[in-house]
């Protein structure tokens, strides 16, 4: 008969790598620090996960940074509440100092990046995805939108902005991304671009 897996192992294996990431960045993690931190020990440790980047998933899923459920009633608020929620989590080291790392890990190992985007992304995109939808049955956006495009041109500029760092991250900022999107950004007639072929505005 197995043995059942002890959750309180879990709880405080998912605290300490939040903890330590805290007070000493992504860098510095190792699984004999987060075994101590935890009381455990590595074993029990690569029992629950098969490595160092899938317990910091693990434990970003866990802490549901930057998850937003919001239903003001009002489209443009309730987007700002999800970018802003985005933002907040990104200033969070748990958050901000993990994900431009991990990004290079996720790009080398293609079952990490699954379990990242199952686990860790898709919470966040699906309340995002319910906003949406949302706004489509009062009038506020067409319907029909391809709402993983949607998501992706609102979020893409936050996420970028705190990856490279080039400038603030502030909630006007945020604003200025949804007050963009939603009326949008260029004074072009609407018709077939001669050049592209790519119809505008229809």
């Amino acid at each position: 008969m197995a043995r059942q897996r002890d959750e309180r192992i879990d709880h405080a294996v998912l605290v300490a790598v939040c903890e330590l990431v805290r007070e000493s960045g992504y860098s510095a993690l190792t699984m004999e620090a987060i075994a101590q931190r935890a009381g455990t020990t590595k074993p029990a440790i690569r029992r629950r996960w098969k490595s160092r980047q899938h317990v910091v998933v693990a434990a970003l899923a866990e802490a549901r940074t930057g998850v937003a459920e919001i239903d003001t009633g009002c489209t443009c608020c309730d987007l700002v509440g999800h970018l802003d929620a985005l933002r907040t989590g990104l200033e969070d080291p748990v958050f901000g100092r993990v994900l431009p790392a991990l990004a290079v890990d996720l790009a080398d190992d293609p079952e990490l990046r699954e379990d990242f985007l199952t686990s860790f992304w898709a919470p966040r995109r699906e309340a995002c995805t319910v906003s949406l939808r949302k706004a489509e049955e009062r009038g506020d956006l067409p319907s029909g939108q391809d709402v993983d495009l949607l998501l992706d041109l609102f979020a893409a500029p936050v996420v970028f902005r705190s990856l490279f760092g080039h400038r603030e991250l502030t909630r006007e900022f945020v604003l200025d991304v949804v007050r963009a999107l939603l009326s949008g950004v260029g004074t072009v007639e609407k018709g077939l671009c001669e050049h592209t072929g790519v119809s505008i505005g229809e």
